[in-house]
């Protein structure tokens, strides 16, 4: 049975973190669900620089299925929806609590899971915006990816594909990042081609 991810998106929501997450968890055999976190009965987001993305689902009907990642796209006005969700609120915390992999990038880690108490015994790194609010163990302001045990974080858009390579590797193994990184021209290769 392939792995199942969930891929929570609200308005707001920083685009590129949004689809290479998805994408790239999808190029690795991942089953994904996009959950749109939202008042409204659409399923239809406004990303942060005006993309429209639209969810599979909406959040409500994620709330009683296992996951085995739970990864959150940044974006200030995204990521505070994302905090103010109680049925997003519960899924992190059972993910937590049940050691299975959960994830943030760029404000999401300080402003959904810091905020939430979820880095308090935790190594992390978020946006450098956010380093001095970061409610962690420890802020790692070097790294472009941090891990701690079940938890992954990274620092923004520009990180995303890195960010995305590692969830892979928690969930798929070392060889499944690499083979989808090097569909991506991301390594490179003994054999060259004239």
């Amino acid at each position: 049975m392939s792995k199942q991810a969930l891929v929570p998106i609200a308005d707001g929501t920083e685009e590129i973190e949004a689809v290479t997450i998805i994408d790239l968890l999808r190029r690795a055999g991942v089953e994904v669900t996009v959950a749109c976190v939202s008042e409204q009965t659409t399923l239809q987001i406004t990303a942060s620089r005006g993309t429209y993305l639209v969810a599979d689902s909406a959040i409500e009907n994620c709330s009683e299925k296992s996951w085995d990642l739970i990864a959150l796209p940044g974006g200030v006005a995204g990521s505070e929806v994302l905090a103010s969700c109680e049925i997003l609120d519960k899924l992190l915390r059972k993910q937590a609590s049940e050691g299975k992999l959960f994830a943030a990038i760029c404000a999401a880690p300080a402003l959904v899971l810091g905020a939430k108490g979820l880095l308090a015994d935790r190594i992390a790194t978020c946006h450098p915006q956010f380093h001095q609010s970061l409610l962690a163990k420890e802020v790692d302001g070097e790294s472009r990816v941090a891990v701690d045990g079940n938890c992954i974080t990274s620092q923004g858009p520009g990180t995303a594909i890195d960010f995305a390579l590692e969830l892979i590797e928690q969930l798929c193994g070392v060889v499944k990042r690499e083979e989808v990184a090097s569909s991506l021209v991301l390594t490179t290769s003994a054999t060259a081609y004239y």
